[in-house]
């Protein structure tokens, strides 16, 4: 995977999903050439030169200011999350060796996974590898332990374990996009990671689904979202995950946690699929 490649792509892509009119410009009704906004004329709209802005789209983005990023965000109506990917990827990385998987999740981490009673819970690293998980966990989400280590990502359960696309049915599409751009925030975040590279690509060649969404480059950090879950066992399920970050253990990315509403037939649920 290349970088400047990545960041001229998605650049393309954001130019490609403005018309004229969206941003207040005339259109002549003259045939165009290209989908979306021309170069120059992003680069109007952006108040930089056509050359600045043809450097920046080409992967070029050494010495390029925080303005110049700024106001060419503003003109592609980036919202913050691509905003932030802009401004990771249009800088060159910091040396970044990658982080292997723990052979064990730490003693302090464990801990608190065991003491979720009644909330799914688990580690995942910044490869979207399955590094911790408790039992109820399992019991929700299939026997992915199971799974071999290079498989155990939450990118595999998605879109190579048949279990996951049947549990989640219609908002199966969804909860997918929402993954892939999650990945492209931490392919921004961990620039210089082959490890995450190597996931990525070898994603792409896996999973046609994989491919055909990440070629959209969608990019949006995972913060709260509610799933509705099909269980072969107790039925429908709502569940409201959160991702939190673990900034003291560099190869945990986060806790992802999911509870259901106090009181509601999912907590029933889930006490059914927590007694033994």
């Amino acid at each position: 995977m290349d970088d400047r490649t990545e960041l001229s792509e998605f650049l393309k892509s954001r130019r490609a999903r403005l018309r004229p009119e969206h941003v207040g410009l005339r259109d002549y009704g003259r045939t165009r050439r290209v989908t979306g906004l021309r170069r120059e004329e992003l680069a109007r709209l952006a108040g930089v030169s056509i050359a600045h802005y043809t450097r920046l789209e080409q992967g070029r983005g050494d010495g390029v200011s925080d303005e110049v990023l700024d106001a060419v965000g503003a003109a592609l109506r980036l919202d913050a999350d691509e905003l932030a990917y802009l401004r990771r990827m249009a800088r060159r990385p910091r040396r970044c060796a990658g982080v292997a998987a723990p052979s064990d999740v730490p003693p302090s981490v464990r801990h608190l996974l065991e003491s979720f009673v009644m909330t799914p819970a688990l580690v995942v690293g910044r490869h979207t590898q399955i590094v911790g998980w408790n039992q109820l966990a399992v019991a929700v989400f299939g026997d992915f332990p199971a799974l071999p280590d290079s498989r155990r990502t939450l990118s595999h359960l998605l879109f190579a374990e048949p279990y996951l696309r049947e549990l989640h049915r219609t908002g199966w599409e969804r909860a997918a996009r929402e993954h892939v751009a999650h990945l492209r925030v931490l392919l921004g975040r961990y620039r210089g990671d082959p490890g995450l590279a190597a996931h990525i690509d070898h994603m792409r060649d896996l999973s046609a689904d994989f491919a055909r969404m990440w070629a959209e480059h969608p990019v949006a950090q995972v913060r709260s979202r509610a799933y509705v879950l099909h269980h072969p066992v107790v039925g429908e399920l709502t569940l409201h995950g959160e991702l939190v970050a673990l900034p003291d253990e560099p190869s945990c990315c986060g806790l992802d946690l999911f509870a259901a509403e106090p009181g509601s037939a999912s907590e029933q649920a889930l006490r059914r699929l927590r007694s033994p």
